[in-house]
């Protein structure tokens, strides 16, 4: 994947400041190693990818935070159109990190509001104030409930109109159940759009038979890491995901 990746045409962090899309319309695909390999083989002419200090595959980790009773968790599960995420992300390389808090109405609309933070927690009085202007549950019930690991490239089309991230490598660990797991042959790619805006990896995806399926990557390592928690309407997205690997696997 580096060689291929390492040919496209450049994106700074400043450049990619005009796509941050923070109020935008999301769309995941899932697929294996093999078929990005294809993917980013058709996008090499029309995408640029975002380079820091020459790193384009950058590590990520993320702290979600839920309620003892799971609420944010179990409401996604549950299929409601309103839903609210609360996590701490750390971009490892450049030691940055955010506390975020990601909505997404009932028009399937994401946005996300952050602010840049020291510390790998939610303690203090400036992330607590943040927090209690816009999560919907009692600051003070929250806990911490998963931990993953991945590694992301993003690409940006040379129109600048969307992005797209590319996550593999992803593991995760259970603050519930103690449990560790992971995914490492499963590739989530998001395609990131203010509103339905003219997409080329879309006839990309299509042609490689890749289709949009939802994946939380919160709910999926929950559900993986945390066998007691309700998962019944996750099982048919654990199972598809092990379908496309065991494909992959004896092509």
């Amino acid at each position: 994947m580096h060689s291929i990746i390492s040919t496209f045409d450049p994106i700074s962090l400043t450049e990619m400041k005009s796509v941050r899309l923070m109020n935008r319309v999301d769309t995941k695909f899932v697929t294996t190693m093999p078929r990005l390999l294809q993917l980013l083989a058709l996008a090499h002419g029309e995408y640029f990818a975002q380079d820091v200090d020459g790193v384009r595959n950058s590590a990520y980790t993320t702290l979600y935070y839920d309620t003892p009773g799971l609420d944010m968790y179990i409401m996604h599960h549950n299929g409601c159109l309103g839903r609210q995420k609360v996590r701490v992300r750390e971009y490892l390389d450049s030691h940055l990190m955010f506390l975020e808090v990601k909505n997404k109405n009932n028009h399937r609309r994401t946005r996300k509001k952050r602010i840049a933070i020291e510390e790998f927690n939610i303690d203090g009085q400036v992330k607590r104030d943040f927090l209690q202007g816009l999560c919907w549950w009692d600051v003070d019930t929250l806990e911490p409930a998963l931990r993953n690991w991945f590694t992301r490239i993003t690409l940006v089309n040379k129109a600048m109109t969307e992005r797209v991230t590319i996550d593999t490598g992803l593991r995760f660990h259970s603050f519930r159940s103690g449990i560790d797991t992971s995914l490492d042959q499963a590739v989530i790619i998001e395609l990131k759009r203010d509103g339905n805006q003219p997409s080329p990896l879309l006839a990309m995806l299509r042609e490689l038979h890749i289709h949009p399926h939802g994946f939380s990557k919160y709910c999926m390592g929950t559900a993986l890491s945390n066998p007691g928690v309700k998962q019944n309407r996750l099982k048919p997205k654990l199972h598809y995901v092990d379908r496309l690997i065991s494909m992959d696997c004896h092509r």
